[in-house]
């Protein structure tokens, strides 16, 4: 693809690297066959190949409106595309950069900047969340309906606490924000299968969220601040680590990025390419080891998996979870289409709830198709998206090793 970029932008970094990727593309379609928003409204804006060519003129110009704003709003950014692309455009990297030119071109409604606003001020902080959750559900009639949508439901009684760091083998484990509050078993469960293997999780105080959320929303000094108060937090500890460790695949993909995001950088740059090096999905570590003390009984349980875009597309391990699941005893089942979205996508579920509910509703069709005992994720946002309107109860897969670990059969 030829380009000519603006002046303004052509000879800084950011101008460089879009010009990079822009050049990379070659129009021919293929991304568009596994959008799930193309797939959904069918129009050529709406699919990665329109969304290039809207940045492409934008940043040829230098000038946007409210249209091309909101077709790039509509992207999952779930990376389909990437995986489906035979050229390696970095789709990805290069929405990042048109949305954040666009938002400073483009005032948004007040609804919008409103809810966006809260969105950064709650959501990436588990105490604002646990003291916010109980009153929203009290006043659950008056809030917008995506936001009711996405309240989660009541923590259950699980034991979140993890074991006594005893193993000489240690890893870092990433505290998370909205997990962390809503679904704080999952990182219980997590420590007590790396403990079962001989692995400890070292405690670390002062880490806060990965930073993906607001990095998606473009908010790109409070995505700064986040990691490096992460890097902080984790730096005297990653001499004596084996790796950095995520349970919720957004988070993974986003420890891996800060070393794009902040390569540049002259006092953190090395030290986030430090940090991307050690980050692994809990996933990507566990395949890794011997799994024998994790399997289960031969009663196994029939489980379907979503495999979340970050995990599948992003941080490109489809498969790994379900040859886990399998290797300690779970009886998989075939999900069809199991590329595609189920419409969570971090914060596209609130803010852009239509879209969000069609691509839920398909994914849950597919997911039951076989009439599995549970469903099991690997992502928070994809966990709380479905679980509140699928029949079948849904788990974090670790959730799942860890009834194995304790040597407890889930029933429905």
């Amino acid at each position: 693809m030829q380009t000519r970029l603006n002046e303004a932008i052509r000879d800084t970094p950011l101008g460089r690297e879009a010009d990079t990727i822009l050049r990379s593309c070659v129009h021919c379609g293929f991304c568009n066959a596994t959008c799930p928003t193309y797939q959904l409204l069918g129009d050529e804006l709406d699919g990665p190949r329109g969304r290039i060519y809207l940045i492409k003129e934008m940043l040829e110009t230098g000038h946007a409106g409210a249209a091309t704003q909101a077709h790039l709003d509509r992207c999952l950014t779930c990376l389909s595309c990437e995986t489906t692309c035979p050229s390696g455009v970095r789709y990805g990297r290069l929405l990042d950069i048109g949305r954040a030119q666009i938002d400073g071109r483009v005032k948004r409604s007040w609804r919008e900047r409103w809810l966006r606003r809260i969105l950064r001020l709650v959501a990436p902080y588990p105490k604002r969340i646990r003291t916010l959750l109980p009153f929203a559900r009290q006043i659950r009639r008056f809030l917008p309906e995506s936001l009711v949508n996405a309240l989660p439901p009541r923590p259950s009684g699980v034991d979140e606490s993890p074991p006594t760091p005893r193993h000489s083998r240690r890893v870092l484990l990433l505290g998370g924000c909205v997990q962390a509050a809503t679904h704080p078993g999952i990182n219980g469960a997590a420590a007590r299968i790396l403990d079962r293997l001989g692995i400890s999780v070292q405690p670390v105080a002062g880490e806060s969220c990965c930073g993906a959320l607001t990095h998606h929303l473009s908010a790109e000094e409070e995505t700064r601040e986040f990691m490096l108060r992460n890097i902080n937090a984790w730096w005297r500890h990653v001499d004596g680590v084996e790796a950095i460790i995520s349970t919720s695949s957004a988070c993974s993909l986003m420890l891996k990025q800060y070393a794009t995001l902040l390569g540049d950088d002259p006092e953190y740059g090395a030290k986030a390419r430090r940090v991307g090096t050690l980050s692994r999905d809990i996933s990507e570590f566990l395949a890794g080891e011997d799994l024998t003390a994790l399997r289960g009984t031969p009663d196994a349980v029939t489980a379907a998996f979503h495999a979340p875009c970050t995990l599948q597309h992003g941080l490109k391990q489809g498969g790994t979870v379900e040859a886990i699941l399998s290797k300690c005893g779970y009886r998989l089942t075939t999900v069809a289409d199991s590329h595609l979205c189920c419409g969570a996508a971090g914060t596209y579920s609130i803010l852009q709830p239509e879209l969000a509910d069609s691509l839920r509703r398909e994914k849950l069709t597919r997911l039951e198709a076989e009439r599995p005992e549970i469903i099991a994720t690997a992502n928070i946002g994809c966990l709380l998206h479905l679980q509140g309107h699928s029949q079948t109860p849904v788990r974090h897969w670790l959730e799942l090793l860890d009834d194995n670990v304790s040597g407890t059969r889930f029933s429905g």
